[in-house]
């Protein structure tokens, strides 16, 4: 005679047919797989993070670089290339770039950031004590020093030696080119970027979905840069409340045929623009708009490729800012 043993507990119990249902897809565990010894490299170069140029296609394995060189190093985004530039035009050369950095990983959600040595830093460094500081240190000197974008001017300042802040005309020959460069500035940024948004492929709304635009692709929203703001679309009347925004498409696509004209009968057949005899903020910017028409749909490529001088101008800059960028 056999007794069960109440202190011996038996697991639940399985039918037979899930048993053998659930044994064809058994539990399996792997090793570890550690990283290849080139996973991590040092920063040692002053590094761009940029958005990719058309075309550019991202590594199958995350975390590594493409297998094929990039042969244009410019950024198809007219904020990071600017930027871009803004560098090159300064005179300085062998900034690598990197386009496999999303925004949602770079300082403040935006691109370019600039990754560099920390023997580049112009970070104000902070006061730590001794002993945290000798167990940081080597990983301080890999890890750099990465700054955004509104720290570049002071970095290019520092690579050069110069101070340009002491310049009360910004490298513009007199106070009245100065003060003409923010006219020009705000059109381009205001104007000529407007017209620039409309004329990038929008996406369907089940991608809007799917791929929500990150806080970045929201930097120069069409409705803030035209002039007067435009009404809603449910109108003042409606029973709705106010949503949206209605954009006169006709009156941007004016407005930018009149800038266009206007910046190629300013420049002339100058050097620079605004008679300058250096390259100056506002060259770095019209190069960055310039090339992005030039690469944009016909609605607006037209109207720059109709003004020879802006074209020729457009095409001596892309080699000098071309030059100054390694991969």
């Amino acid at each position: 005679m056999t007794t069960n043993n109440p202190s011996k507990k038996s697991g639940p119990y399985i039918p037979a047919p899930f048993a053998s249902f659930i044994a064809k897809f058994p539990l399996k565990t792997h090793p570890r797989i550690s990283l290849p010894p080139n996973a991590y490299r040092p920063v040692q170069t002053s590094t761009l993070w940029v958005n990719p140029p058309p075309g550019y296609k991202p590594s199958k394995i995350p975390g590594t670089a493409p297998t094929e060189s990039v042969s244009n190093p410019l950024s198809a985004d007219v904020e990071c290339l600017k930027w871009q530039a803004y560098i090159a035009l300064r005179g300085l050369k062998g900034v690598r770039v990197r386009f496999d950095v999303s925004p949602d990983g770079a300082l403040e959600n935006r691109l370019p950031n600039l990754h560099v040595p920390l023997s580049e830093g112009v970070l104000p460094k902070e006061d730590t004590d001794a002993e945290k500081k000798d167990n940081s240190k080597k990983k301080e000197e890999q890890d750099g020093e990465l700054l955004a974008a509104q720290m570049i001017p002071t970095w290019v300042d520092a690579k050069l030696g110069v101070n340009s802040a002491s310049d009360e005309n910004e490298g513009y020959v007199d106070e009245s080119a100065r003060d003409e460069s923010r006219a020009w500035v705000s059109l381009l940024e205001d104007v000529v970027h407007a017209a620039l948004i409309l004329a990038q492929e929008k996406p369907s709304y089940l991608h809007t979905v799917l791929f929500p635009l990150a806080k970045s692709d929201a930097h120069h929203p069409l409705a803030t840069l035209t002039t007067p703001p435009p009404a809603p679309l449910t109108g003042y009347f409606s029973l709705l409340p106010q949503w949206g925004t209605r954009i006169s498409r006709p009156a941007i696509m004016t407005r930018y045929r009149e800038a266009i004209a206007a910046l190629s009968e300013r420049l002339g057949t100058d050097k620079w623009f605004l008679g300058s005899a250096e390259p100056t903020p506002l060259d770095a910017l019209a190069f960055a708009y310039l090339h992005c028409l030039l690469h944009s749909s016909d609605s607006v490529r037209i109207e720059v490729t109709r003004r020879v001088n802006l074209v020729a101008w457009e095409w001596r800059v892309r080699g000098v800012v071309r030059a100054a960028f390694i991969q």
